[in-house]
């Protein structure tokens, strides 16, 4: 083997390895949720790959027809029901606001709609909570208000806090799915954690071998 059929076969196997490092397999998980005046059912989040949005599906039934809060909230506590889960998961210490602002925490999840049945079944994606990192929801709380949540936009004195979106209705803690999980090679920040070891191993084969073929040729 010459020199430059070394070069070939060594860039193809660096190409190989990093691809392999970049795979990631789904995650996803679950809460159960229940609440004191006869709310019941689960909430499924699903995130494909590393730094991908959440895909949330939603069923509940025996809530109050109409609009409803929906929140990640920071606690998975239920000693004391839905009491126990303090407030809104907020990692980025940010005013209350709708799923779409920028200004927002991250567990703001805007608003559910039960049917005149008093059943919500929905699907929607969000692109800043995770299953990874930082601001991963998993062994947090999840809450469904009483009332509608006014996304921060109006001068009630809670709009800014809560939505204003009153009580708990039902609540549950998000918790891994082991049928539905998979190991994501995340950094703590929810990307690849494998570009960083990729680059840095692929410029030192390369160091390695300009070292070795200018011995060869010059």
């Amino acid at each position: 083997m010459n020199a430059w059929q070394l070069l070939i076969t060594v860039m193809a196997v660096t190409a190989v390895s990093a691809k392999s490092a970049e795979k990631n397999t789904r995650m996803e998980a679950i809460a159960y949720v229940t609440g004191p005046s006869g709310a019941v059912g689960n909430v499924t989040f699903i995130q494909n790959a590393c730094g991908e949005n959440v895909h949330v599906r939603v069923y509940i039934s025996g809530l109050t027809p109409g609009k409803h809060g929906f929140h990640v909230h920071e606690k998975g506590d239920l000693s004391n029901g839905c009491a126990s889960l303090g407030g809104h998961f907020n990692p980025d210490k940010m005013d209350h606001g709708g799923p779409r602002d920028e200004v927002r925490h991250v567990g703001d999840l805007g608003n559910i709609e039960a049917n005149a049945n008093g059943v919500v079944d929905t699907t929607f994606t969000d692109h800043l909570i995770s299953l990874t990192g930082p601001r991963t929801i998993l062994g947090r709380g999840l809450v469904i208000h009483d009332n509608v949540d006014d996304l921060g936009k109006t001068t009630h004195p809670d709009s800014k806090k809560t939505g204003n979106a009153g009580g708990r209705a039902a609540c549950g803690v998000i918790g891994v799915n082991l049928e539905g999980f998979g190991e994501l090679p995340c950094t703590r920040n929810g990307g690849p954690a494998t570009l960083t070891g990729v680059t840095v191993s692929s410029s030192i084969i390369y160091l390695g071998l300009a070292m070795f073929l200018s011995k060869l040729f010059l």
